[in-house]
């Protein structure tokens, strides 16, 4: 079936098509209407998956990034814990270096493992 349309401003006429299922008959106008609502009916089904596929889609990108924050929040709390034992070592070791370089600790472990005693007077040379 075609129907006449005329353009904006022109005097030609020009012809378009359309789709039969969407024109009423001349004859039984009910059998149309039944194919005019089949054919709704199809685009709402349509339609309605699409939007079920997008919002499925949009509810597994939530979980996935849900995940993603629960991952790394177990990995903060990973490092974190980390951070809190180096930081524990770290005092433990200049605890030690401080001891080991006392000069009381020193002269001490001098004395009792090498023998070594403080010099007599005289024994000391100064260079200048």
């Amino acid at each position: 079936m075609s129907v006449a349309v005329e353009t904006s401003g022109r005097a030609a006429a020009r012809t378009l098509t359309v789709r039969r299922s969407l024109v009423a008959p001349q004859g039984d106008g009910q059998l149309d209407r039944r194919r005019l609502l089949q054919a709704m009916r199809r685009w709402l089904v349509r339609r309605t998956f699409a939007l079920g596929l997008v919002l499925v889609a949009l509810a597994m990108g939530m979980v996935w990034v849900r995940l993603q924050v629960t991952e790394i929040g177990y990995q903060l709390s990973a490092a974190r814990q980390m951070h809190e034992r180096l930081e524990q070592q770290r005092r433990e070791l200049e605890i030690e270096l401080a001891t080991l370089r006392d000069r009381s600790h020193l002269t001490e472990l001098a004395a009792k493992r090498l023998g070594m005693r403080d010099p007599d007077k005289g024994q000391v040379v100064e260079l200048r």
